[in-house]
């Protein structure tokens, strides 16, 4: 049974999970994480900074927090269609969490029970890592 920190966390990665079980195979993965991606906003060019972007993609991404009501609010962009998507998904995960909720989860063992671990090249496996380490590191730092 998963920790009262993590529930939220936990029920949003089962929901992604099952949104991910009801397609056959990674083209069609990789559809949905492209629709992802459309629907995620668009980040203002004035909060695309050199102190916004994140370090150790090979695609330009930006990530925005904020504490709102102890609550960290992500916001993300990328100029890379399939990270865009990559965004919109760790923001599904990880925004309007408190940073004990954050910092409680595992967010790459959440990544490899969706089979991205597997799914994506080793530099958008590496630029994920670096996204989600960042994002642990605004939660740290909101404590």
């Amino acid at each position: 049974m998963a920790n009262s920190t993590e529930t939220g966390i936990s029920k949003t990665a089962d929901a992604l999970a099952a949104d991910f079980a009801l397609f056959s195979d990674w083209e069609e993965r990789y559809g949905y994480v492209l629709d992802l991606g459309r629907a995620l906003a668009p980040l203002p060019e004035a909060l695309r900074t050199e102190a916004n972007r994140v370090r150790g993609c090979a695609s330009q991404v930006w990530l925005v927090s904020d504490v709102i009501d102890g609550r960290l609010q992500f916001r993300g962009d990328s100029d890379a269609h399939i990270v865009r998507g990559l965004v919109a998904l760790a923001l599904k995960l990880f925004s309007d969490r408190t940073p004990a909720e954050i910092l409680a989860a595992d967010p790459h063992a959440i990544f490899q029970r969706l089979g991205l671990g597997e799914a994506l090249t080793a530099q958008r496996a590496n630029g994920m890592a670096s996204l989600l380490r960042r994002i642990q590191a605004d939660a740290r730092a909101a404590l």
